[in-house]
C-alpha cells in the first residue's frame, strides 16, 4: 500500500501538490506541483523566497477559481494577477499558508501565516518552531503560541522529554528568540466543537514548564532585588539564581 501527501485549497479545485510518503516515521513535505499547476513561495514583496526561506505560498494554473461569489473585495484580495504569466488573464490565489522550498525540490508547509508574531523585535513563524517540535523524540502533535505578556509557549502531546532537554534540542536548529520559555505537557489539545484547535483554551504554563535549571534561592542584595524585578515584570512566583533572563 503506497500512501499519498496531497495539499491544496477548495480555491484552487483542492489538490495543488502530492508527495509519496516513504517514511511514516517523518513528517512529510506537501511534495511537488501536479500537472497544470504552478506553485510560488513568495516573500512579503512578492519576490520568490529564497531556496529554504519561509514565504506565502501562492498557487496560479488551470486550477485557480475566478473568485467568490458576490464577494468582490475578498476576491480582489486573495486572487491576484500572476506576474509569473505570459497569460494575460492568468492569476495567482494567495493561500495565507506558509511554506519553504526543500533541497531536493519538493515544498515543506509551515503552518498559517495568520500565526506570525513579533518576539524581541522578530518576526517568527509559529509553524516553524512546531515543526521542528514534532521532531523531537517523544512529541506527537504540539502547538505553540505567543501569550499576552509575549513569552513563547509550547503546548506538547504524547511523552516529550523534559524542558530544559528541549530547549537544548530546538537550540541546535532554531535561534534563541525562536525557542519557547515555557512547555506544558497535555494529554490532548483543546479542540472546538467543529474539530478545530481552540488556541484560547489552552492552559497557562505553570513554573515547572519554564526551561529553568534547578532552583537554587538567590543570594546577597542584588540578587534578591534583581529577582524581584524579573517575578514582577515576567509574573513568575520565583526566580532561582542560575536564571536566565531571556529564557524565562
Amino acid at each position: 500500500i503506497r500512501f499519498y501527501n496531497m495539499y491544496g485549497p477548495t480555491e484552487c479545485t483542492v489538490d495543488a501538490t502530492i508527495d509519496l510518503i516513504r517514511d511514516l516515521g517523518e513528517r512529510p513535505s506537501i511534495g511537488r506541483p501536479i500537472a497544470n499547476v504552478q506553485v510560488h513561495v513568495l516573500d512579503a514583496r512578492g519576490e520568490p523566497a529564497p531556496l529554504g526561506v519561509a514565504g506565502e505560498i501562492h498557487i496560479g494554473g488551470a486550477g485557480v477559481a475566478r473568485g467568490y461569489l458576490n464577494r468582490p473585495e475578498l476576491s480582489a484580495e486573495r486572487f491576484i494577477t500572476d506576474p509569473f504569466s505570459s497569460e494575460p488573464d492568468a492569476r495567482l490565489y494567495k493561500t495565507g499558508d506558509l511554506g519553504r522550498w526543500l533541497a531536493d525540490g519538493t515544498l515543506e508547509y509551515l503552518g498559517r501565516n495568520d500565526f506570525q508574531v513579533k518576539i524581541r523585535g522578530f518576526r517568527i513563524e509559529l509553524g516553524e518552531i512546531e515543526n521542528v517540535l514534532l521532531g523531537c523524540a517523544g512529541v506527537t502533535d504540539a502547538v505553540v503560541i505567543a501569550r499576552e505578556d509575549n513569552r513563547l509557549v509550547a503546548y506538547l502531546c504524547g511523552e516529550p522529554a523534559n524542558a530544559e532537554q528541549l530547549r537544548s534540542t530546538l537550540l541546535k536548529h532554531l535561534p534563541e528568540y525562536m525557542v519557547p520559555s515555557a512547555f506544558v505537557h497535555l494529554d490532548a489539545l483543546p479542540l472546538t466543537a467543529n474539530g478545530k484547535l481552540d488556541r484560547r483554551a489552552l492552559p497557562a504554563p505553570g513554573l515547572e514548564a519554564l526551561a529553568s535549571k534547578t532552583y537554587e534561592a538567590p543570594q546577597g542584595d542584588t540578587e534578591i532585588a534583581l529577582a524581584e524585578i524579573w517575578k514582577d515584570l515576567l509574573q513568575l512566583d520565583q526566580v532561582g539564581r542560575h536564571d536566565g533572563f531571556l529564557e524565562l
